[in-house]
């Protein structure tokens, strides 16, 4: 397959300057509806990059679970490769690659643990399955084959059958605080629109990109 004749020309849609929202938290929240409402298969699933100590770049899709004005906040085992990278270098960048829409939100910035209260709020909303499914996993340890995953989600499922799960200490959430946002939308003859909004004290400034 010649991968060069795989080409698709993007529409004229566009993204003006006077219609960005100051704030871009406000503008995240409205692409994200507009893609939630274009049916968007999943449009929190998010391309997560961390580096690990030496700086080798690492990437992984993880689901947003929310977001606010104090940042973005996932999930995960704090075990995990992803966790380990983030503990030794807290920069970290979010893509949101809403491509039937010819739009994707990258995002830059500083991650670091929510609190407990926080992360337990959010798991006692999780079905049951999945607050067992925490307990499974050794995220990113090597195993010796899918029985060894079987076996110890039946002696969880055993343990916490009679009550409710609670919440492992090695699992809990993170919370991005962005120092980027950029939203990109997709323009005819490869010249996208491109802002960058990048916080400073008195807010966030906002700049046209080159596509």
């Amino acid at each position: 397959m010649d991968l060069a004749d795989l080409r698709k020309e993007y529409s004229d849609r566009g993204l003006r300057r006077e219609e960005l929202d100051a704030d871009p938290v406000n503008q995240f929240a409205l692409w994200f509806r507009q893609a939630t409402d274009a049916g968007v298969h999943e449009p929190n699933a998010m391309t997560l990059a961390t580096v690990d100590a030496g700086g080798t770049p690492l990437q992984r899709t993880v689901l947003l679970k929310r977001f606010d004005r104090d940042g973005f906040v996932f999930f995960t085992n704090y075990g995990s490769r992803k966790a380990a990278q983030i503990a030794a270098n807290p920069k970290v960048c979010l893509l949101f690659p809403w491509i039937t829409l010819e739009r994707q939100v990258i995002i830059q910035g500083v991650a670091e643990k929510i609190s407990t209260a926080e992360s337990l709020r959010y798991f006692l909303t999780r079905p049951r399955e999945s607050q067992i499914g925490a307990w499974v996993s050794n995220q990113s340890d090597a195993i010796a084959s899918r029985k060894v995953l079987m076996q110890k989600l039946d002696e969880i499922r055993s343990r916490f059958r009679d009550g409710e799960v609670p919440l492992p200490s090695f699992w809990g959430g993170y919370r991005v605080t962005p120092a980027t946002i950029e939203f990109w939308q997709g323009g005819s003859a490869r010249l996208h629109d491109r802002f960058l909004y990048t916080r400073r004290d008195a807010g966030w400034e906002i700049s046209r990109l080159s596509p």
